[in-house]
């Protein structure tokens, strides 16, 4: 399923990168032909606000189509003034990294239950000695709470020492179940603003080279690499910090499942001490 989903999210990445690739590349309109002066002298007075009323009307349904100030106007033109090949390898960080945070948050969030009630469902089949519709009821919740209750189940004939030191191994395993695929999206922060700083090397180079060429400083010359820098740079933080706020999110639900498996099991032991001291006594 994550290679689906991960799939995906190349293949858009890679419609996206040749769309605005195919932008940057058409050539510019071919500005109009020059009207016919004879013909216009020739018209009568009435005809030139009839003609100037169309050029209105044409030139305010092209506004409409696209406002030259919109968010995704100004968007296309930053990330092709910012060199499309390193603006491409950002984008696709940012993709990647939101991947495998959409994933772990799905995760996390399937995996979270009323773990309280559980508990409570598994001690009141306990003491009615119903040990087969505990188990069964573990095994039919999901999560990795349900999880570590039925393992301790299954070894309740067991010494209470050796359900622990199970429980806590299981416990280990659950735990980085959902630690699962974090590495990645720390990576992804890492390589973001890593990748905005080289885009900010290269255009210092560019402008040098530029200096070079001209064999003259120009302010218009060192200013188009400066734009490049500064601009990929920002891009690379930005993509940083939004996965980083997914990032701590997904952390801190790890944490909440983290204690809950920890509360859950020392609820356990005790309904299956209470168990064991029944029968033994």
């Amino acid at each position: 399923m994550k290679q689906k989903i991960m799939l995906l999210l190349l293949a858009g990445w890679l419609a996206a990168t040749l769309a605005v690739w195919g932008q940057a590349a058409s050539p510019a309109p071919k500005a109009a032909a020059p009207a016919d002066t004879s013909a216009a002298a020739t018209a009568g007075p009435d005809s030139l606000p009839l003609a100037d009323e169309a050029d209105t009307d044409l030139l305010a349904g092209l506004e409409d189509e696209e406002p030259a100030g919109s968010f995704h106007q100004v968007l296309k033109e930053k990330f092709i003034e910012g060199n499309a090949g390193f603006m491409s390898l950002v984008a696709m960080a940012l993709i990647v990294g939101l991947g495998f945070c959409i994933e772990r948050i799905v995760y996390l969030s399937l995996s979270e239950i009323n773990a309280k009630k559980l508990l409570g469902e598994v001690d009141a089949r306990l003491a009615a000695d119903d040990v087969e519709g505990a188990k069964a009821l573990c095994r039919d919740t999901r999560g990795p709470v349900a999880s570590i209750c039925y393992q301790g189940l299954l070894r309740i004939h067991e010494r209470l020492d050796s359900i622990e030191r199970s429980i806590a191994s299981y416990g280990s395993v659950q735990a980085a179940n959902l630690n699962r695929g974090c590495s990645w999206i720390t990576l992804c922060i890492t390589i973001a603003p890593s990748l905005g700083f080289l885009g900010t090397v290269i255009g210092m180079v560019m402008a040098f080279d530029d200096i070079r060429m001209a064999g003259d400083i120009n302010a218009s010359i060192v200013a188009a690499g400066m734009k490049v820098a500064l601009i990929t740079t920002i891009f690379g933080i930005i993509v940083a910090l939004i996965l980083q706020l997914f990032y701590n999110f997904i952390l801190s639900k790890i944490d909440h499942l983290t204690s809950q498996m920890e509360e859950s099991a020392i609820t356990l032991l005790d309904s299956l001490t209470n168990y064991k001291e029944r029968h033994n006594g």
